[in-house]
């Protein structure tokens, strides 16, 4: 994905899996510690339905909104780990693992949800 976006402009966004169908709403965006770039993205899966986090690379962001290149039911199936907190390390890996993505060099960097980019009132309502 793009590193010059402003992560703010990614919450409220629709989120559609790799076929296009809609998965849901960005409600937060998480930034990694040790770059301070976009790293993932807590998505509403439904009115509800739980947060799911998604890995901001590979997706892509289109005019429509952010396009995740996994399939729908991947994306649902994500460990639960809460959304509004800090990634442990832990948890970072077991999302990469899920998503069977390669761990970044240096992967040992947890991501942390930038307080700033918090949900917007009316966000996947």
């Amino acid at each position: 994905m793009q590193t010059d976006i402003d992560p703010r402009s990614l919450i409220g966004r629709k989120a559609f899996d790799r076929q296009g169908g809609k998965i849901g709403t960005v409600d937060e965006v998480y930034l990694d510690d040790a770059t301070g770039e976009p790293e993932w993205a807590a998505v509403r899966t439904g009115l509800f339905s739980r947060d799911a986090l998604v890995p901001l690379e590979p997706s892509s962001l289109l005019e429509d909104g952010l396009r995740v290149p996994f399939e729908r039911a991947l994306i649902r199936e994500a460990p639960d780990l809460g959304v509004g907190r800090h990634l442990s390390p832990e948890q970072e890996l077991q999302l990469y693992h899920h998503y069977g993505l390669d761990v970044p060099a240096g992967g040992e960097a947890p991501a942390v949800p930038d307080r700033d980019f918090g949900r917007i009132a009316g966000a996947g309502d």
